[in-house]
């Protein structure tokens, strides 16, 4: 049985899912976008601000599940530029420091124009 995950520290749903979702002992993120969830815009302009504002979300909603950043197992980025990578990398390292494992894709276009999505799957 599944639980849905819902926070108010992280962004609304843009559409029709979950924040996330808990199964199994697992939790399955769906992909942050930089939405300040106190405001519900992009404020950040920035690869460096939004991929920031991505792993803040992130970590609310790992947390509301019960979970964190430091259990999590599996990561999927999307970069709107591949040219953004250093500068996201740095970022995504001082938060996931126990280093899981990534797909890392350039995709033409993220929600809302923003630069960078991150979605986990975490231990709980």
């Amino acid at each position: 049985m599944s639980e849905k995950i819902y926070t108010k520290n992280a962004p609304d749903a843009i559409g029709p899912y979950s924040q996330a979702v808990k199964v199994n002992g697992m939790v399955y993120t769906s992909g942050q976008i930089a939405i300040n969830p106190a405001t519900g815009n992009v404020e950040e302009t920035t690869i460096e601000g939004q991929t920031e504002q991505v792993m803040k979300n992130l970590r609310a909603v790992l947390e509301a599940a019960g979970s964190s950043l430091e259990k999590a197992v599996k990561t999927v980025c999307f970069l709107a530029d591949m040219d953004d990578f250093a500068k996201f990398n740095e970022i995504y390292g001082n938060y996931f420091t126990g280093k899981p494992a990534r797909s890392c894709v350039a995709v033409k276009t993220l929600p809302k124009n923003v630069l960078c999505e991150v979605e986990v799957i975490a231990e709980c």
